[in-house]
């Protein structure tokens, strides 16, 4: 795709939807951010801005159908037609099942999977028709493999995959050009563990080892021009849906003791902390969490997935050359 992209990010103000939206600006892409905090956004658009994209800040709840389908009007009315979309936006809440309430349950499942299906919706009404385009599903390791208390979260990115499974046989059906791709996450610094809803009384963390934003950006945007069915990013995420298609019930086991101590720091919950899951939180946190000294800036396994046939070349090369000694 050519360097001036129109691309829509749901998610767009923090974490790693804004990571995802500066990394586009450097590719000088023009740029919809989409987001319910308005004070978040306009921090968004000036670092897009000063990556070298443009930005277009547009407050959206992507729970809402109509709000979405507004922002993707307004995106291609001023920006042009879209040439990606990411579904990044999301919310969770910390806690067992039997402390959530179903209004919370409604709420996660609104705005973390209908949210994805809304952006898809938006984009495909204005791909279809022009037969290209791409929309990139942010998804995660425990869209294959659930985790104790997060069971709302859980089963919204297992609908996500759910969902893109079926668009995507649907998308070959009618012989769309059209490219969806899921990115498959493994732990990362972001926001969501300073501002999550939790029922838990202690601070909840990713379970380490923990990635930078960045990592999830790079494979964002490789993802969005490379035709590859899913990314999984971080050999985390790799070991946790390897491991639950060859022995779920042992990883059941596992989780039920491992995952619970994994999410939570020993430090108390503050009895101010703020909470997005109804709104959005007040203030500029950026993309990056609290866990900046802990966090990978790489992902060996990214690397390795990225540049698979170099380096599956450069090794037949190696082999070549041995085998070529060998016999002389």
């Amino acid at each position: 795709m050519a360097a001036s992209e129109v691309v829509v990010i749901t998610g767009a103000s923090a974490g790693i939807g804004r990571a995802t939206a500066v990394a586009f600006a450097r590719r000088g892409a023009k740029l919809a951010l989409l987001a319910r905090g308005a004070e978040r956004l306009e921090s968004a658009r000036r670092e897009v801005e000063a990556a070298g994209g443009t930005a277009l800040p547009i407050p959206t709840d992507v729970a809402d159908p109509d709000q979405v389908e507004r922002a993707a009007e307004r995106a291609e009315r001023v920006l042009g037609p879209i040439d990606v979309w990411v579904n990044s936006a999301m919310v969770t809440v910390f806690s067992p099942l039997a402390a959530m309430t179903a209004a919370e349950f409604h709420r996660v499942t609104a705005v973390t999977y209908l949210g994805c299906v809304h952006g898809t919706l938006a984009a495909l009404r204005r791909m279809r028709d022009r037969r290209r385009g791409t929309i990139v599903q942010v998804g995660s390791a425990l869209a294959y493999r659930a985790i104790p208390l997060q069971s709302a979260y859980c089963g919204a990115k297992f609908a996500i995959r759910g969902f893109t499974d079926a668009l995507r046989s649907e998308l070959i059906h009618e012989r769309s050009p059209i490219q969806v791709t899921m990115v498959q996450l493994a732990a990362f610094n972001t926001p969501q563990f300073d501002w999550a809803r939790t029922h838990i009384p202690r601070n909840p963390q990713p379970v380490p080892p923990i990635f930078q934003p960045e990592v999830a950006a790079r494979a964002i945007v490789w993802a969005a021009h490379h035709r590859r069915r899913e990314l999984w990013v971080g050999w985390p995420a790799v070991q946790a849906i390897l491991a639950n298609r060859l022995m779920p019930g042992l990883l059941d086991r596992y989780l039920a003791s491992r995952a619970y101590s994994g999410q939570f720091t020993e430090e108390p919950l503050s009895t101010d902390r703020p909470d997005n899951l109804f709104q959005p939180v007040p203030g500029d946190f950026g993309s990056h969490g609290r866990f900046d000294g802990r966090a990978r800036s790489r992902s060996w396994q990214l690397s390795f997935t990225l540049h698979r046939h170099w380096i599956a070349a450069a090794l037949a090369g190696v082999l070549a050359l041995g085998v070529f000694g060998a016999a002389f």
